[in-house]
């Protein structure tokens, strides 16, 4: 299994401190060790570093560490492979482009034989069944709004969304992170945890390193930012474990939709039972 990291704030931010403890899960202090990769919106512009070595070990993660790049959405994963090679090519995020956004997408999980429909419209690049997944997910968006010359809202986006990575959720675990820049969609099957910061802003101290920030000087009072992970990155700051079967959506910081789908927790206990 992976690890996720995500970010949505309302105001640009830095993830220097949030990224130190998560990739050292890269190789420190877990065996998340098959490659990691980070995504920084810059409006609908998008930065992505990826590298197939571990994390905790990469020049360019440490490159990441001390350089804060600021964003409104973040998206992070670090891999333990269960399908595909340890290579560039099989890193999330994964990226594809639709009506002039750059989506990406991040996954935990397994989703067993999952392959992608002959039909689909996209293609994979790498060998993982979350590449996959992410092209038939592309694919099925494309054909639902083919009409469209312009992207839609999130809220027309949303439910079409949730149901179809309800669809895919039945294959296995879908513990997932999916952004245009504006919206993070997030879906969890087994693990996914959320804190939400605002003033007044908290000290916090990293789960993974000896490491704290006194959170307040580095944001104003307005600011909100939401941060995802699959297990909490902190000590001391109230994460909330989501249900599987959730689906959220994040805008600026904050949660503006959720749906439930009673299968997928179904699905994820008829597998812990199988296990």
């Amino acid at each position: 299994m992976c690890q996720l990291m995500g970010m949505s704030c309302n105001n640009r931010a830095a993830t220097t401190f949030s990224f130190t403890g998560f990739s050292a899960r890269g190789g420190r202090t877990s065996d998340h060790v098959d490659g990691w990769g980070i995504a920084f919106y810059d409006g609908y512009g998008c930065r992505v570093f990826q590298d197939d070595q571990p994390a905790s070990d990469s020049p360019l993660a440490e490159y990441v560490r001390n350089h804060p790049i600021k964003s409104r959405v973040v998206v992070a994963h670090v891999r333990k492979a269960t399908q595909g090679d340890v290579q560039a090519a099989n890193c999330h995020p994964f990226q594809r482009e639709w009506l002039g956004r750059t989506w990406v997408f991040a996954h935990n999980g397994d989703l067993g034989r999952f392959e992608a429909p002959l039909t689909c419209q996209d293609m994979p690049v790498g060998t993982t069944d979350s590449e996959r997944a992410f092209c038939t997910l592309m694919s099925r968006v494309r054909q639902h709004f083919k009409n469209r010359h312009q992207p839609p809202e999130w809220s027309e986006l949303a439910p079409v969304l949730a149901d179809i990575v309800g669809d895919l959720a039945r294959h296995g675990n879908l513990n997932m992170l999916l952004s245009d820049g504006h919206a993070l969609y997030v879906h969890c099957s087994t693990h996914l945890h959320q804190v939400t910061r605002h003033h007044p802003f908290p000290k916090a101290r990293l789960v993974d390193c000896d490491m704290s920030l006194d959170l307040g000087p580095l944001n104003a009072e307005g600011d909100v930012m939401t941060l995802l992970a699959t297990e909490p990155l902190t000590i001391d700051e109230p994460w909330q474990t989501l249900r599987t079967g959730e689906f959220r959506v994040y805008v600026d910081g904050q949660e503006v939709w959720r749906h439930f789908n009673p299968q997928t927790q179904a699905f994820a206990a008829a597998e812990r039972m199988a296990l």
